[in-house]
């Protein structure tokens, strides 16, 4: 694998590969189906103005780049279901497309080190 860079913990990675072996790449897949889902979930969430569904979705995708060994986006997803816990829906857009544009480096990151 190659340096992922700060978007993904590469030790971490390589060793959740180690562990995974051969299914690595479908946990993968499985991760960026999922996150697709969430990102639905979450523009959902705050078009309806629902807190708790937003804070619900956040948690769940915070739980998946954790695991994925992405800091950042992990760390944006906290942020975005404290905003959701505090009811500070109208601040939640801004921290979306900053969890989008992380999303986007970690789809990057995990592609590239296939």
């Amino acid at each position: 694998m190659s340096s992922t860079g700060s978007h993904v913990d590469a030790q971490a990675l390589r060793e959740l590969q180690q562990v995974m072996g051969n299914d690595f790449v479908l946990l993968i897949e499985t991760f960026l189906n999922d996150s697709r889902i969430r990102l639905a979930a979450i523009d959902e969430a705050i078009a309806a103005g629902d807190s708790e569904a937003l804070r619900r979705s956040a948690h769940s995708f915070k739980g998946s780049a954790s695991n994925m060994a992405a800091p950042l986006l992990a760390e944006l997803c906290q942020r975005l279901e404290t905003l959701a816990l505090n009811g500070e829906i109208a601040a939640a857009p801004a921290v979306v497309q900053r969890i989008r544009t992380e999303y986007g480096h970690v789809l990057e990151a995990l592609q590239t080190d296939r």
